[in-house]
């Protein structure tokens, strides 16, 4: 993006950043399509200080070397972000486990959110308990496929004989593609909540995003429970889009501060 448009963000969003209370950053698997240099010029014009690195290239499967994080962290440093989660996806193993927390503490987090299931659970929270990290449990949806962890019960199922290590990291926007109220999903979770990805979808049983406030997701409310809470976690709003997400995520963004 020219320098001329990017100033343009900041004026957008420079005068929403100081009224937060709420604590808004981003997922960045929001900005899936830039590379990391351009995204951190997106994110300083938005103002965004915190973050969740949930790029695809940084997730587990994807065989991601220390050297890239090193690096990122670097960049993220230099630019006055601090990235406050790591997104690993599945982790199935106890390779997974050294992996998540070696990468998580190279890019200076204190959560990882992910999934597992089973007797792993256990492992991830020992491991993750020595270290002095948490771990966010992420609820999800697939089309036409069953997933573990569909529902607020499931997250809470897994949960209920783990340490408080272990939490929730939850998708408003893949709990309302399940079927379930985001808002009420929010307040059953409330005791093991670690953070939030805010993300708004079309419909139910679909996954299609939308901009915050315009779909299923009932983000007003699920942000009036947050207050309710006193939520200090993050809120790391989540857009999975295609193409050039820039002006959408300063929608995205400026609607999340209004409610914050």
């Amino acid at each position: 993006m020219k320098f001329a448009a990017v100033s343009g963000l900041v004026s957008i969003a420079a005068p929403l950043f100081a009224l937060s209370r709420l604590n808004i950053g981003v997922g960045t698997y929001s900005y899936h399509g830039l590379s990391v240099d351009d995204m951190i010029i997106q994110l300083n014009a938005l103002h965004i200080r915190e973050i969740e690195m949930s790029r695809g290239e940084f997730m587990l499967m994807n065989h991601p070397q220390d050297q890239l994080f090193r690096t990122t962290r670097e960049k993220l440093d230099r630019a006055g972000i601090r990235c406050v989660s790591y997104y690993s996806a599945t982790l199935k193993d106890n390779q997974d486990i050294e992996n998540a927390v070696r990468f998580a503490k190279l890019l200076g987090c204190s959560n990882i959110t992910g999934d597992a299931t089973g007797s792993i659970l256990n492992r991830i929270d020992q491991r993750l308990t020595q270290e002095g990290l948490t771990f966010g449990i992420h609820n999800h949806f697939f089309p036409n496929v069953k997933f573990a962890y569909e529902s607020p019960e499931d997250v809470l199922n897994a949960l209920s004989t783990l340490s408080p290590t272990m939490g929730a990291t939850a998708d408003t926007g893949h709990f309302a593609s399940c079927g379930y109220d985001p808002a009420d999903a929010i307040r059953k979770l409330a005791p093991r909540l670690r953070m939030v990805h805010l993300k708004d979808v079309r419909a139910r049983g679909g996954e299609v995003n939308v901009l915050l406030g315009t779909g299923a997701s009932r983000i007003p409310e699920v942000m009036q429970e947050l207050h309710r809470q006193n939520f200090r976690g993050l809120l790391a709003v989540e857009y999975e889009k295609e193409g050039d997400v820039d002006r959408d995520m300063v929608q995205e963004i400026t609607f999340a501060r209004k409610l914050a």
